[in-house]
């Protein structure tokens, strides 16, 4: 896998990491135990049954929690920091083996930057369901989030150009919802 390949993998998991935290650690476990990724030195464990086993539960609570009502809300509370945290930590698991402070700080920006403005937009998406369908409409998007996960992971791997395509289509689509928002604001004032 050549290093432009490794960061765009690496960018579009970590936007994964937006719609559910442990779904882009378990897809590259799973993909990394069959000899379909490599990892970057230090992140071999990931591939290793034992992480798959651990991802995998974490994934299926993780889904399972999102279908309770108002836990779902509490959740993006504590999903907001983490998926950024998780953000780094899978772009610096792919990203190529250099110099550190490049490496961390190419993470930080890229991968996680990309899961918290992803995942800004799922907890945007959350509350307005929540205001507008006093939480029933939640169940659905949390479906929605959940697909778009494994969908996205899967992409990233096997179709990195389409992954990152669609990551950059939800990031500039982030970014116009924030700008309508800043224009009603001052519209109102």
């Amino acid at each position: 896998m050549d290093t432009l390949e490794s960061i765009v993998i690496g960018i579009a998991l970590s936007a994964a990491c937006g719609f559910r935290i442990f779904v882009p650690p378990l897809v590259m476990s799973l993909v990394a135990i069959y000899g379909h990724l490599a990892l970057s030195s230090g992140f071999e464990w990931m591939g290793t049954y034992p992480a798959l086993y651990a991802f995998g539960i974490a994934t299926a609570i993780e889904i399972a929690a999102y279908y309770i009502p108002w836990v779902d809300n509490l959740l993006d509370t504590v999903a907001t920091p983490t998926a950024i945290a998780f953000g780094t930590w899978v772009a610096a698991a792919l990203f190529p083996n250099t110099d550190p402070l490049l490496k961390w700080t190419m993470a930080v920006i890229a991968g996680g930057g990309s899961a918290g403005i992803i995942q800004a937009l799922t907890s945007f998406t959350r509350l307005s369901s929540t205001a507008l369908t006093v939480g029933f409409g939640n169940s659905i998007v949390a479906t929605i989030e959940s697909v778009g996960a494994f969908v996205l992971s899967g992409l990233a791997i096997f179709v990195p150009l389409l992954a990152i395509s669609l990551v950059l289509g939800l990031l500039l689509f982030s970014l116009n919802k924030k700008f309508q928002i800043r224009a009603i604001k001052r519209q109102s004032q």
